[in-house]
């Protein structure tokens, strides 16, 4: 019933609003029409429509009943706002008018008071050059000046007082209009501050430099003479026959100039002040009350006073007069009309919205339910309690292929059945009327119109109507062939991924880190260490970087607050471990990762590496017997030289014996020089001892420790080793050990081995070299250096001045078997280099140069340190020689 007559009543104001025009109305699938009446021909003599009226019928006859409503309300609200909008500009306008008027008025007075203040300096300055004339061709005395100037200041008020100033500043004549009476004259010094004075950086002072600069009047800047008034001067210069012999100084008073030459009718308009360069006020034609603040003016107009300079401003203000909008009645009383107005026009037009709302409701419901099912992806099948189709969606009929009239009303068996699967399909389907298919849904093969099959997922439930009984059933069905192929292909993925952790011959376990359950364990892993997680246990060992497995405690969580993404990010570096149970040495990696429930896991690859630590074994047993092999290769060479070292003690030891004897079968000796003979005996055959220990130390096989060690001690004991071939070449060392050097974990013998083939094989080099004397020296220095490569170490380098290396024999150097000697092995070189590579050094060579000439030779190598690097200080030993 509300339909109809909100119909009715919707088809009358159509009629009413546009007689001719054709009204539509939207409900659900019906549609209400208006048909427009018979179009009568046009009276004659009647004028036809101009062309705006007739655009506008035809919008107005295009646009819907609903927005013709919302137009006709529309319209007087915006006729009252634009009404509103009218007063407003209008009281607007003139406001803005009366404001501009008043601002010209201000405008035209101020420069009305400029020109009479302006006229009246101008005519003074003329009269006071024919009086600079006349004091300059000695017209008048200065009597007569007297007479002249109280003459010239009776009749101009705004003048105070003229000065006749001399061009040495002294003033030699002056009249005051203010104190004193004319023929008097000044005395004293009570106008000092009027006076220019030299040195001073007064305003008078600045005019009176301008003015003999210039030669031509000056004015000054506005200043307070001695009684604190505000005055101005003119300066008029006094050339006597191109020379300056003084000026004419006229003195106005600021406020007379105001007070004489503002036109009445102007200070009683507007206020007029006179203010300086930093706008502080001099005079004014308006004095505040005492005690009040000054309301600033809304128009203010500005213009220097001409010729008297940028010093002095005169400005004219005014005030507005009319009162503004916000404490305007009519105002106000308009403003309120039109808000009535509007207020009553928007209650009408809620009222029309609110009868419209059934039908756009109804309308908008229809049309989303419609949406709701052409947009689903998901078919939908609604069917009666006997299992007849009454309702499929687009996206059903999209599926199958089969249309909506092919679907509806059918019954068992369906068109989108394969035909083959009749019987599974029918027991399925009477499951479904008997309410007993399963919540997960049920897999079926459906068979599109072409007669391809594809996979899908069905699910039922009952349909149930407002009252609350069930009807039927709806299915909705999803195609599940893509998501299918995918799963088949994960699970392939997964079993090729077991496979291949099964086959590898490392050992894979992951641990939970919270919980120390083993969650992954493949076959190597099972074969070493079981099902059980101490396996992994093992494995970790004490690495810091690994967490230790222990029994988990709920009430501590050692990583409670991290990110788990940091930590699958972040690894650790490999290690070995030696397994006891199993006597294997195992290559450790580590990695946290996040399991697939989102745990936090550690994944362990273990690799035997058994066989590759007992090769590394015999390496290093076969390297030591190198490194002994080397050292007795090394004593082999330099065997002549300890037969001669040894033979200097051996022969006094011999010498001293027989000396002894002959002397005492004489009876020739005392006790004194016997036992002196015995000390110097004893003294030989300790040195011989010593020389054998160091030789036997140098020699002897030892297993390579590292052990904290000095520099300063490595190269002592490989100095006094060398020093025998030294002085069997004839060729000098100096070494050079910085201070306080920090201490070194090496093996020392090996390093002393390093130092003492370096320093033979510079020594044969410059023996070989057939070197001049100058030339056959050696420097040995070890120095700390701190570099980004390799950070803090410690340098030992052995520098020659022989012949030097050839450039295709250095990139060779450290090649196993090469030698440039004859009689060379070609291990020296290659040994020291894996000597300083196990302490984690560096060993470089490289030729000295002057120029393009090579001048000597320098093996470097470095050892780190773990210490920083401290001041050093440097102590040179002295040479040895042989």
């Amino acid at each position: 019933m509300v339909r109809r007559d909100f119909i009715s009543w919707h088809s009358r104001r159509t009629a009413l609003f546009l007689p001719a025009s054709v009204g539509r109305l939207t409900t659900g699938h019906s549609i209400i029409r208006t048909m427009p009446p018979p179009r009568l021909n046009a009276a004659p003599g009647r004028p036809s429509p101009t062309l705006p009226r007739r655009l506008f019928g035809r919008w107005w006859r295009r646009q819907s009943p609903a927005q013709q409503d919302r137009f006709a309300t529309l319209g007087p609200l915006v006729s009252v706002l634009l009404f509103l909008a009218a007063i407003i500009a209008a009281f607007w306008y003139l406001r803005n008018e009366e404001f501009e008027r008043e601002q010209e008025s201000v405008k035209r007075d101020t420069e009305i008071a400029q020109q009479q203040i302006r006229l009246r300096l101008i005519e003074n300055q003329e009269q006071l050059v024919r009086i600079a004339r006349e004091l300059v061709t000695r017209a008048i005395d200065q009597d007569e000046f007297l007479g002249q100037a109280a003459s010239f200041t009776r009749e101009r008020p705004e003048i105070n007082h003229l000065f006749w100033i001399a061009a040495n500043r002294t003033r030699r004549a002056a009249h005051s209009a203010v104190s004193f009476h004319p023929e008097t004259g000044i005395s004293g010094d009570e106008f000092s501050a009027s006076l220019p004075k030299e040195g001073k950086a007064s305003e008078p002072e600045v005019a009176f430099l301008a003015a003999r600069t210039l030669r031509q009047p000056v004015y000054t800047r506005p200043f307070t003479d001695t009684y604190g008034a505000p005055v101005v001067q003119v300066h008029i210069p006094l050339i006597d026959r191109s020379a300056f012999s003084g000026t004419l100084v006229a003195e106005y008073s600021v406020e007379a100039l105001l007070r004489y030459f503002v036109p009445r009718e102007v200070s009683n308009r507007h206020s007029v002040t006179l203010l300086d360069a930093q706008e502080q006020v001099l005079a004014s034609t308006v004095t505040p009350m005492p005690g009040q603040k000054v309301r600033p003016a809304s128009i203010v107009h500005d213009v220097p006073v001409a010729p008297a300079g940028d010093g002095l401003i005169l400005r004219g203000q005014g005030y507005r007069t009319s009162i503004g909008l916000i404490s305007n009645t009519l105002f106000w009383m308009v403003a309120a009309l039109s808000v009535l107005t509007v207020w009553m026009l928007l209650g009408t037009w809620r009222h029309m919205g609110r009868r419209l709302q059934m039908q756009s409701a109804l309308v908008s419901e229809a049309n989303f339910r419609r949406a709701m099912e052409n947009s689903m992806l998901t078919g939908m099948r609604a069917m009666d309690m006997e299992g007849r189709i009454t309702y499929v969606n687009p996206a059903f009929c999209a599926m199958t292929g089969f249309s909506e009239a092919e679907l509806i009303g059918r019954q068992p068996p369906f068109p989108h059945w394969p035909p083959d699967r009749y019987e599974e399909n029918n027991r399925l389907f009477q499951q479904e009327l008997q309410g007993r298919s399963p919540a997960g849904g049920i897999e079926v093969k459906v068979m599109r119109k072409d007669g391809t099959l594809f996979d899908a997922r069905m699910y039922v439930s009952p349909l149930i109507d407002p009252k609350g009984q069930q009807t039927g059933w709806m299915t909705s069905m999803t195609n599940i062939t893509e998501a299918k192929r995918i799963r088949d292909q994960l699970s392939a993925s997964h079993e090729r991924f077991t496979t291949v952790l099964e086959g590898l011959d490392a050992a894979v376990s992951v641990l939970s880190v919270q919980q120390g359950e083993l969650l992954f364990a493949n076959r190597s892993y099972r074969l070493w260490f079981g099902a059980e997680a101490q396996g992994h246990a093992l494995l970790a060992g004490d690495d810091p970087g690994l967490p230790s497995l222990r029994e988990h405690d709920d009430a501590v969580d050692s990583f409670g607050g991290l990110p788990a993404q940091e930590l699958t990010e972040a690894g650790s570096d490999p290690r070995e471990v030696y397994i006891e149970p199993l006597k294997k040495w195992f290559d450790v990696r580590s990695r946290y990762l996040q399991w697939t429930d989102g745990r936090l896991a550690q994944m362990l690859i273990a690799t035997d590496i058994t066989a590759r630590r007992a090769a590394e074994a015999l390496a290093a047993s076969q390297a030591e017997k190198a490194q002994v092999t080397s050292r007795l290769v090394t004593m082999g060479e330099m065997a002549s030289s300890v037969a001669h070292e040894l033979n200097q003690p051996l022969t006094a030891i011999a010498n001293y014996c027989n000396g002894i004897v002959t002397r005492v079968k004489n009876d020739a000796i005392e006790k004194a020089d016997l036992i002196a003979a015995l000390d110097k005996t004893s003294r030989q055959a300790q040195r011989a001892g010593q020389i054998i220990h160091r030789i036997r130390n140098f020699v002897k096989k030892s297993e390579p420790q590292r052990q904290p060690s000095q520099a300063k001690t490595i190269v002592e004991d490989a100095v006094e080793l060398a020093s025998i071939e030294l002085r069997r070449r004839n060729v000098s060392i100096h070494t050079y050990v910085a201070q306080r050097l920090p201490t070194l974990m090496v093996d020392p013998i090996l390093i002393e081995q390093v130092v003492l083939n370096l320093i033979k094989n510079a020594a044969e080099a410059i023996d070989a070299g057939h070197m001049p004397p100058s030339r056959r020296n050696i420097e040995l220095r070890v120095v700390p250096r701190h570099t980004p490569e390799e950070g803090g170490v410690i340098e030992f380098s052995v520098t020659d001045m022989g012949p030097g290396i050839k450039d295709d024999v250095i990139s060779r150097l450290y090649e196993a078997f090469f030698s440039t000697k004859a009689e060379g092995l070609g291990i020296g070189l290659s040994l020291c280099r894996s000597i300083i590579e196990s302490h984690r050094g560096r060993i470089r060579a490289q030729n000295l140069y002057n120029g393009a000439s090579v001048v000597g030779c320098s093996f470097t190598f470095t050892l780190p340190v773990e210490t920083t690097r401290t001041e050093a200080s440097s102590t040179t030993n002295s040479a040895v020689t042989s």
